[in-house]
């Protein structure tokens, strides 16, 4: 299910920072006292979407983004390693998407460490290209034009929820 961040998901996400992001990134440290202090208070600016497996679950995965004028900037995207090749990571970057095209973006802008071939080829998959490669910091800026929502289609927002795995028996 996708559905929009809760503040009792922040532990979580972090969690999921933690263990999947952080490892990856050439300039956050897993001890960074500061930088993890500080993660829920930056989910308090812009939009988070959590896919979880049932409807009170917890996140197995979550987007984390902000429109700003004609661009949408991807925050972070962070797929438990357990849940990893279900569509997540790419149904979550579509909510994402979908949100920036309806609220006026004309481009997704992300930045990914160098060091994270999977994620580059990820972003790839989805149309993003590479802009640039910033050395001070070990990212690449990736960015993809983003086409207007049809006036039919329904603005997804964070009021709707999708089923992501089938019901347990």
């Amino acid at each position: 299910m996708i559905r929009a961040r809760k503040p009792q998901d922040d532990s979580e996400l972090v969690r999921l920072i933690r263990s999947e992001l952080i490892p990856l990134s050439a300039t956050a440290r897993p001890l960074d006292a500061r930088m993890i202090r500080e993660l829920p208070h930056r989910f308090r600016w812009g939009t988070t979407y959590v896919a979880t497996r049932t409807k009170q679950g917890p996140p197995v995965a979550f987007v984390h983004f902000l429109a700003a004028g004609d661009e949408l900037l991807v925050d972070m995207l962070a797929t438990h390693s357990g849940h990893r090749g279900l569509g997540l990571g790419t149904l979550l970057m579509a909510y994402a998407e979908a949100y920036g095209s309806s609220n006026g973006c004309r481009v997704s802008r992300l930045y990914v460490d160098a060091s994270n071939g999977g994620a580059q080829r990820f972003y790839g998959k989805l149309g993003y290209g590479c802009i640039r490669y910033i050395p001070d910091w070990h990212v690449y800026e990736l960015a993809k034009p983003l086409q207007p929502l049809p006036q039919s289609a329904p603005i997804s927002g964070a009021r709707q929820e999708q089923e992501m795995f089938p019901a347990e028996r």
